[in-house]
């Protein structure tokens, strides 16, 4: 199986940042920020810890390329306070997750720290458990994908099944499982 790597996560995080005449990140993220705030409904909430800002961005490019809306925290509501587990935080994030179609949970070697993470996709899994997967972020494409035990209970997305296949899944309301190995 082919995923996709942190180098192409990175390209497309670069590609954002300098897509209005080499724009900085911040600011692109501003631009980002603001837009997001405008929305309350979104295709996919991006499960992820923070420590892999540049990698989200990246993913986050890749989908919105695809056609997607993305519901990043950071992004859409800077003001949460991610490093403290408190019920305002909960209380947006169960918010927000309502507010998306399908959780897309993304590993890296930085997801079995997060406080967060679990607890999102446990929470999702609750009322939409058919639109919950795992994209693993590897250094190489034919890397092998071992995540927690857990994750093992949702398909995983790889380069095969690109986003637009999911897109398809999920409009016409087909269980995303269907596409996704």
């Amino acid at each position: 199986m082919k995923f996709f790597t942190r180098s192409e996560a990175r390209s497309a995080a670069k590609r954002a940042t300098t897509a209005k005449s080499s724009i900085s990140m911040e600011s692109a993220l501003n631009e980002s920020v603001y837009r997001q705030q405008q929305k309350s409904h979104f295709d996919i909430f991006l499960s992820h810890s923070i420590r892999d800002s540049e990698l989200i961005l990246g993913v986050k490019t890749l989908l919105e390329e695809s056609g997607f809306t993305v519901y990043v925290d950071w992004i859409t509501d800077p003001l949460l306070e991610r490093d403290k587990v408190n019920a305002d935080t909960a209380d947006v994030l169960r918010k927000r997750m309502r507010q998306c179609q399908s959780l897309i949970y993304i590993y890296t070697s930085n997801s079995k720290e997060s406080k967060w993470m679990p607890w999102e996709l446990g929470y999702f899994d609750g009322f939409r458990p058919e639109k919950v997967s795992v994209l693993p972020l590897t250094f190489q494409e034919n890397e092998e994908f071992k995540g927690q035990e857990y994750l093992d209970l949702y398909p995983v997305i790889t380069k095969s099944d690109y986003f637009n296949e999911l897109k398809y899944a999920w409009v016409k309301g087909k269980k995303l499982s269907d596409f996704v190995n």
